[in-house]
């Protein structure tokens, strides 16, 4: 959606527009460490809840939480520490390195939202609410579509603009997840609060 836009931008378009595919590859790796947790997750935590063991879902479900935002803390630092050299090594030019950077380095700061909006999304779906899933993506994106001519164009914001309006349409994304899922915050207390290396089954009595 993005790009639809910045190839827009008046005079810089072309540049801004290749500057911002230089960032795809980043952009792909931090949704694969989103599905990776996620679709890993969703389906064990499915199997759980049919098999009537809610406590062992939940704890599944905080464990997938637990690496989405490990994940993502990793990747915001890694990334931001080292994005100019990634980016000229996906083929970044001096004419195009600008752009590529300010439309990260902002990306990279909502790295969080993107990992649990992306990662727990799936498990909405494994608790049979699909519609509520179709529906968190949709509100989304329809969010993106609309911030980005404001903050591109109207705030001449540029490339910087439409990263910010992607950050904040997955972070309303993510007020959509239902009240249950945010449960698994109070599973991963619990589990750190009461977990003793010397009895590792402590946590399941």
């Amino acid at each position: 959606v993005d790009r639809i836009y910045i190839g827009h931008i008046p005079e810089v378009g072309d540049l801004a527009l290749t500057g911002g595919g230089v960032t795809f590859p980043i952009i792909t790796l931090v949704s694969a460490f989103a599905a990776f947790a996620g679709q890993g997750g969703a389906p064990l935590a499915a199997i759980q809840l049919g098999a009537g063991k809610k406590d062992q879902a939940e704890r599944i479900l905080g464990n997938s939480l637990a690496l989405l935002l490990m994940t993502a803390a990793v990747l915001t630092v890694g990334f931001s520490a080292f994005k100019e050299p990634i980016l000229r090594a996906f083929g970044a030019s001096d004419a195009t390195i600008g752009y590529a950077s300010s439309y990260i380095g902002i990306y990279l700061l909502g790295t969080v939202f993107v990992q649990l909006a992306l990662g727990l999304n799936t498990f909405i779906s494994a608790q049979g609410k699909a519609m509520t899933a179709m529906l968190s993506v949709l509100i989304g994106a329809v969010i993106n579509i609309v911030l980005d001519p404001v903050f591109i164009f109207a705030l001449d914001m540029g490339v910087r603009g439409a990263a910010l309006a992607t950050v904040l349409s997955q972070m309303e994304l993510g007020r959509e997840i239902p009240e249950e899922l945010y449960q698994a915050i109070v599973e991963i207390y619990v589990y750190f609060l009461n977990f003793d290396p010397k009895d590792p089954e402590k946590f399941r009595r």
